[in-house]
């Protein structure tokens, strides 16, 4: 009996340290965002966690930003950053910050 492995993820493209750390922190502040977004919370305690972590999640980001101008990287790569975005499941992640598709009114 073979096992159903799930399908090999794409490999991350090359980024560089700074870059490595900007994702990581913006996929952590998403995910703290996800958690606080009161159209999906279930309790205010999960939320307020969350909400408190937040602020030391947003000061990673900012210090890797920071590092990455001081280095002379000036420019952000977009096609490369949201390759290593989706690898990561960025997108789904992302989603959770908005309303939920039942929740939206149909225009």
């Amino acid at each position: 009996m073979s096992r159903g492995w799930p399908p090999d993820l794409p490999p991350l493209p090359a980024l560089t340290r700074a870059e490595s750390e900007v994702v990581d922190a913006y996929l952590e502040v998403l995910d703290l965002l996800g958690r606080i977004n009161p159209a999906r919370g279930r309790d205010t305690y999960g939320a307020l966690r969350a909400a408190q972590g937040l602020v030391s999640k947003a000061a990673l980001l900012r210090d890797a930003l920071t590092l990455m101008h001081q280095r002379g990287e000036s420019e952000l790569h977009a096609e490369t950053l949201e390759r290593a975005l989706l690898v990561l499941d960025g997108e789904r992640r992302a989603g959770l910050v908005g309303l939920p598709a039942s929740k939206r009114r149909a225009s």
